[in-house]
């Protein structure tokens, strides 16, 4: 149940922030477009998966909203392609109630789930919430250009010279951790657990076949890396 705009309660307003409401009932996000703008908030609504990581990159939310129930994608692969370059928190909000299905949006990168129906107040407050516990993700950026390839973060896709590239999950999964820390050095035993899972922190000889097969596809010169850099004994740097 979705509480009036100014009924029952505590009214704190959002100062402005900024929310992105992803839901194609279009009849229950008028409904929280009205209430959210009467409590302050900056509110942009897309209804579809690919229009909503679309408008990640073009509104930059301060919170996104989002419904699972989508007719284009499965909510977890927005939540996958929001994270693949940005860390704005994702709230969930949905009337699937399964215990599997709040543990499966919490691992995927969301950072709170509401089940439906619910009190107007209570997702405020959750908003809030979210939005003051958020890092800065004022530097981010969706896509990413280094010379000829072109890094699309938010739809985890690769082009080189205009060509798109097929990357491999695990492929990509590297790909992701050292573009997200560009010009950094990124410690081998981080890239494993980030790649791998925290079980693994001794097999660089993953790393060395991995950094070697992103190089075959990616680099103009695989045995002169412009891009993929190895650091002896340390790690590796993606550089643009």
């Amino acid at each position: 149940m979705i509480g009036e705009p100014g009924g029952g309660g505590e009214r704190a307003s959002a100062s402005g922030n900024r929310v992105l409401v992803v839901d194609d009932d279009a009849a229950l996000a008028r409904a929280l477009a009205i209430n959210l703008r009467a409590h302050g908030w900056d509110v942009t609504a897309a209804p579809t998966g690919a229009a909503a990581l679309d408008a990640v990159a073009s509104a930059r939310p301060d919170v996104v909203l989002l419904d699972l129930g989508l007719p284009d994608m499965p909510g977890l692969d927005v939540i996958e392609g929001i994270r693949g370059w940005t860390r704005v928190p994702i709230v969930v909000l949905s009337a699937r109630q399964l215990g599997d299905d709040k543990v499966d949006a919490l691992d995927a990168g969301a950072d709170d789930y509401v089940t439906k129906p619910f009190a107007m107040n209570e997702l405020l407050a959750r908003l809030r919430a979210a939005v003051r516990r958020a890092e800065p993700t004022q530097s981010e950026e969706p896509v990413v250009t280094a010379g000829e390839l072109r890094i699309d973060l938010a739809r985890r896709q690769v082009s080189r010279a205009g060509a798109e590239v097929r990357l491999s999950p695990t492929e990509w999964a590297l790909l992701e951790v050292l573009v997200r820390n560009r010009g950094r050095l990124v410690d081998r035993k981080l890239l494993l657990h980030e790649v791998w899972g925290p079980a693994y922190s001794t097999e660089t000889n993953y790393l060395r076949v991995y950094t070697a097969q992103l190089r075959r596809k990616l680099e103009q010169d695989p045995s002169h890396p412009r891009h993929i850099l190895t650091h002896p004994g340390s790690g590796y740097r993606f550089e643009e």
